[in-house]
C-alpha cells in the first residue's frame, strides 16, 4: 500500500491524489469523483503517509492501521463512517486495542473509516508484501591502476 501521494485537504471532504506541482499550487485528483483541480500551496494539506493514530505507548502509522482493518475485513469495506461514536470505538478496539481513547476523538475515527473505504473502493488498500531478503553477489570490477607520472628530465 503506497500512501506517499495520497493527501487530505483541510476544508475539503474526501481524499486526493497528488498529480503534479505547479507554480504556487498543486494539481490534485479527487479519488471519489476523479476530477482534477488545482489547489493553492497555502491550503493545509496532510500526506496520509505522515498521519498516525495515538496509542497508549506509541503512535501507529495509518498504513499499519489500514493493514489491520484490511486483514479483519478480508479485503472488503469496513463499517460506515456515519455510525455512532460508540460503534466506531468498539470497532477500533477490536482492530487496534492499544489505541489511546483519550486522545483519539470520534471525528478522527470517522475520518479513518471514511478514508479506508475510499482507498479500498479504488483498490489502493493492499496487504503489505513480506519483504524477502535476496542475497545477491555483487561483482566488483577491479579498476586498472593508474600509471605513475613520468618524472621530468632535468637539463
Amino acid at each position: 500500500m503506497d500512501l506517499t501521494k495520497i493527501i487530505s485537504i483541510s476544508g475539503k471532504p474526501g481524499l486526493f491524489k497528488l498529480v503534479s506541482q505547479a507554480k504556487g499550487s498543486f494539481i490534485v485528483e479527487d479519488l471519489d469523483k476523479g476530477k482534477k483541480t488545482s489547489i493553492s500551496a497555502h491550503n493545509n494539506v496532510s500526506l496520509l503517509e505522515n498521519v498516525a493514530i495515538y496509542g497508549v505507548s506509541e503512535e501507529f502509522p495509518l498504513k499499519d492501521v489500514f493493514t489491520k482493518i484490511y486483514e479483519k475485513e478480508n479485503g472488503g469495506p469496513t463499517i460506515n463512517h456515519k455510525e455512532s461514536g460508540a460503534t466506531l470505538r468498539k470497532y477500533i478496539e477490536e482492530v487496534l486495542p492499544e489505541y489511546d481513547e483519550s486522545r483519539v476523538y470520534d471525528s478522527d475515527l470517522k475520518k479513518l473509516f471514511q478514508w479506508y473505504n475510499i482507498l479500498q473502493a479504488k483498490g489502493l488498500v493492499t496487504p503489505e508484501p513480506v519483504a524477502e531478503v535476496a542475497t545477491e553477489e555483487v561483482a566488483t570490477e577491479e579498476k586498472p591502476k593508474k600509471k605513475a607520472a613520468k618524472a621530468k628530465k632535468e637539463e
